[in-house]
């Protein structure tokens, strides 16, 4: 496990290698909230999760993680993260974006450190449909053309 100065290090070395791993809200000039968006295949930790492997061969964008400010969390930032990630993957020629949310209704999961990948409802409701379901973990999916 890298804690969090781990993430953050590796986070701020992908960054200036050049790559772009997500998207930044703002309030009022302030950063408030990211969300981690691209490529399937630039996210290993997924390829080698049990639980949240591909399904399938079909390419896809995935959208892994979301911070939010502790003052505005349950004010819409995620739901604006994830609809820009939307557009963002839709901009950059993806054709399918999928989540691993948390399913809250079937979990215990609640606090911040648990939903980082966001809450089942919140894609659900953003047009994305379950298309597996692994360990109770659900992988959601949209296509975006």
């Amino acid at each position: 496990m890298l804690g969090s100065e781990g993430r953050r290090s590796m986070l701020q070395e992908s960054v200036l290698s050049g790559d772009e791993p997500g998207l930044l809200a703002y309030l009022d000039g302030e950063p408030v909230g990211w969300v981690r968006v691209g490529p399937r295949h630039a996210q290993p930790r997924l390829q080698r999760s049990p639980k949240l492997k591909p399904v399938d061969d079909t390419t896809v964008w995935v959208v892994t993680c979301f911070v939010v400010r502790r003052d505005l969390r349950l004010q819409g930032v995620g739901t604006a993260l994830l609809a820009a990630a939307i557009e963002h993957a839709r901009s950059c020629g993806a054709t399918h974006l999928e989540g691993v949310p948390i399913d809250v209704a079937s979990s215990a999961a609640r606090g911040a450190a648990e939903i980082y990948t966001g809450v089942l409802t919140s894609f659900e409701q953003a047009g994305f449909v379950e298309i597996a379901r692994r360990g109770g973990r659900p992988i959601v999916r949209r296509p975006l053309q």
